[in-house]
């Protein structure tokens, strides 16, 4: 059953994620299933509370949620550097001509495997295009981006949230709701 006035913001990711009681690692709770609607409420550096349909609410790895599209920006309204992908797509396309030019000269004769492994060790590159869709692997920080034509946002990251020293409290999404509580039998 969902929850009265509840408008998801974002998803789980695919293989589902953990949950914690508060924004610390040493409180783990249930695991949310995968692609579960999620309404964003409040921030804490890589932190992110979050409402479920239900009216369960649980901290996760903000950075790892999956943003609900919303409208898109006005056609007037210019890119900013960290929203525009062309320059991880560049990065992407160097990486993977580089390979390319690693395996030509390994299959031409011109490289061993011990000189192959050298010449691409510490390259990585991701890309994944469905349609207007794409998934980029940005190495330089560590994270998996989506983008939509000129909207760029983290999908995943390689590392998990990190305890204390972050950014104070940002609520994200509060629109008059009251504090979320779990009700058991025995009460709040």
């Amino acid at each position: 059953m969902t929850s009265p006035g509840f408008r998801p913001t974002h998803v789980v990711p695919g293989p589902g994620m953990p949950a914690w009681e508060a924004p610390d690692p040493a409180r783990p709770t249930v695991p949310l299933d995968p692609l579960l609607p999620v309404q964003l409420l409040e921030r804490r550096g890589d932190w992110g509370y979050v409402l479920c349909a239900n009216g369960w609410a649980a901290w996760v790895d903000g950075r790892q949620l999956i943003a609900v599209p919303q409208d898109p920006p006005a056609p007037e309204s210019s890119l900013t550097r960290a929203a525009d992908p062309r320059p991880l797509l560049a990065r992407a396309a160097d990486a993977l001509a580089r390979y390319r030019a690693a395996v030509d000269e390994l299959a031409g004769g011109g490289l061993d495997g011990e000189a192959f492994r050298g010449r691409t060790r510490g390259l990585r590159v991701g890309v994944i295009v469905d349609g207007e869709h794409v998934w980029l692997y940005d190495a330089a920080h560590g994270r998996w981006v989506y983008a939509e034509g000129t909207r760029l946002s983290t999908y995943a990251t390689d590392e998990g949230p990190q305890a204390g020293g972050h950014a104070p409290t940002e609520v994200a999404q509060a629109a008059g709701h009251p504090p979320t509580q779990v009700v058991t039998r025995d009460g709040p």
